[in-house]
């Protein structure tokens, strides 16, 4: 792969497309961009160049892992040339701000310090967290956590559960469409699914689900009623026409706005709060036991002042 990087680099014919790398460098050692001075060493001067900013370098090594061994040769030479301009410019930035204003270093390395837990720790979490955690809800917790949040799951929309269909003017056998909307027949429920697949433009059938009613209506005239309350209220079945369209409601229940939601409605929701909480809890447990395995192997010091 070095040898690659070398081969490439020097494809790299104008110093503009060798120039612009620097926001992984960044986030990988952002210590290195605040050094107003960098001393070479001996190790520095047994390393590959590949761009300089006064006395920082960007050296060969650094370009590990930009490019990837089956990236084409025109896709990693204007990977690394990318690269690097963005690493000069961001080098000529940084140099000109440290002229101009006064930086506070420390709170400069406090910041990369928090940067790279970020980035390091965040990795270490995540993996831990695969590991330790199991994604299986069980309708006991949800049923719980919703008991216990009702005020978190107020409706902000009007929802339905029932049946919606809408056909083009002209659609064969509409008039068997409010007969089969309204059997509790196996087959006749089949054939509606049917029906709907072949001639329906928009379609939502009975089921235990719920959704928003103005989800559902959208783009009919259904969606032009002033009061939906009122018509919630007083149409349990509902036809309407216009110029290219027959659209079909059924209603076999509906919660208002400003009500508790049905616990159906927000089952998925409240799976996901409880995944995320038991991350969270996770990644204080894996805190918790790094410091504790750490204070217990006197592997950190806090000295008094």
């Amino acid at each position: 792969m070095k040898n690659r990087i070398i081969k490439l680099v020097h494809s790299i014919k104008k110093p503009a497309a060798g120039i612009l790398i620097l926001c992984a460098i960044l986030s990988l050692n952002g210590c290195e961009l605040i050094r107003m001075k960098k001393e070479k060493s001996e190790q520095d001067l047994a390393r590959r160049p590949v761009a300089r900013v006064n006395d920082t370098y960007l050296y060969l090594d650094e370009l590990e892992g930009i490019v990837t061994a089956n990236t084409p040769k025109e896709d990693s030479i204007a990977r690394l040339g990318a690269y690097i301009n963005s690493w000069v410019r961001k080098q000529l930035l940084i140099n000109e701000a440290l002229k101009r204003i006064d930086i506070n270093e420390a709170e400069v390395e406090r910041k990369i310090l928090d940067y790279r837990y970020s980035l390091i720790g965040y990795q270490f979490q995540k993996l831990y967290i695969q590991q330790n955690m199991s994604t299986e809800v069980s309708e006991a917790e949800v049923e719980e956590y919703y008991n216990a949040n009702l005020d978190n799951f107020i409706l902000k929309q009007n929802i339905i559960r029932g049946a919606y269909i809408k056909v083009p003017q002209g659609a064969p056998r509409t008039n068997r469409i409010k007969d089969l909307i309204f059997s509790n027949k196996e087959k006749d429920r089949n054939d509606l699914k049917s029906y709907c697949l072949s001639f329906s433009t928009a379609y939502h059938l009975s089921d235990s689900s719920w959704i928003e009613f103005d989800k559902l209506v959208v783009n009919s005239p259904l969606a032009e009623i002033p009061n939906k309350i009122q018509f919630l209220k007083s149409y349990p079945y509902y036809e309407t026409s216009d110029a290219g369209f027959l659209y079909y409601l059924k209603i076999d229940a509906y919660k208002i706005s400003d009500n508790v939601s049905p616990l159906e409605f927000v089952k998925e929701d409240i799976k996901n709060i409880i995944i995320n909480k038991r991350k969270v809890e996770l990644a204080r447990k894996l805190e918790e036991e790094v410091y504790e395995k750490a204070a217990e192997n006197k592997d950190f010091e806090v000295f008094s002042k």
